[in-house]
């Protein structure tokens, strides 16, 4: 009887060998042939399921994406105080262990080679933006706000900031560990919120 193949735990594994070929050769060395390699598999047999490179690299940077969300939603669907689910959602954007660090990092090199793409690249594709702005709207309706916060502003605040700590936990990990990650996120948003100690 031939072996049953789960299509989308194959697909994983591409495209997690197309990360690997990335972090090692960079985004001129993601070829079939290089990431077939990487996932011991043949060429012909990757083009099953992706038919173009083009294809696999954006079904890998979609998984990026996706496994960033899975851990958001995870924290987003707990019983937690509001600091605390705010604080845990945000600390998951930032890389803070070897593998939020290499996701971190394809998904900067992806942004980079498709950046000048304009016609298939979309800069708020990650839903960070879009994410702190449902964050701070909701602490909004809860009260725990502080008087005279502007919304807009804030969202592009937090996101600035955000972005500005994931950048630097990336390049400097050992300057920047998930402690001061931490200890800088909860200063700001003690500065907008009203939330109890």
């Amino acid at each position: 009887m031939p072996k049953q193949i789960d299509h989308d735990q194959r697909k994983q594994k591409i495209a997690e060998a197309t990360w690997r070929v990335i972090l090692r050769d960079g985004m001129s060395g993601a070829t079939v042939r290089n990431i077939a390699r990487e996932a011991n598999i043949s060429p012909g047999s990757l083009r099953n399921d992706f038919p173009s490179q083009e294809s696999l690299l954006q079904y890998a940077m979609t998984l990026v994406k996706e496994r960033a969300g899975e851990r958001i939603l995870t924290i987003a669907n707990q019983e937690l105080p509001p600091k605390e689910k705010v604080l845990g959602m945000l600390m998951e954007i930032v890389p803070t262990d070897e593998q939020t660090r290499a996701e971190m990092e394809v998904w900067f090199v992806f942004t980079a080679h498709y950046s000048h793409q304009r016609e298939r690249f979309d800069a708020g594709f990650d839903g960070i933006r879009n994410m702190i702005r449902i964050i701070i709207h909701q602490l909004q309706e809860l009260d725990l706000l502080k008087p005279d916060i502007h919304l807009d502003l804030e969202v592009e605040k937090l996101y600035a900031l955000v972005d500005g700590l994931a950048l630097h936990a990336m390049l400097e990990p050992g300057r920047l560990d998930r402690s001061q990650i931490k200890a800088v996120l909860k200063s700001h948003l003690s500065s907008v919120c009203l939330f109890s100690s």
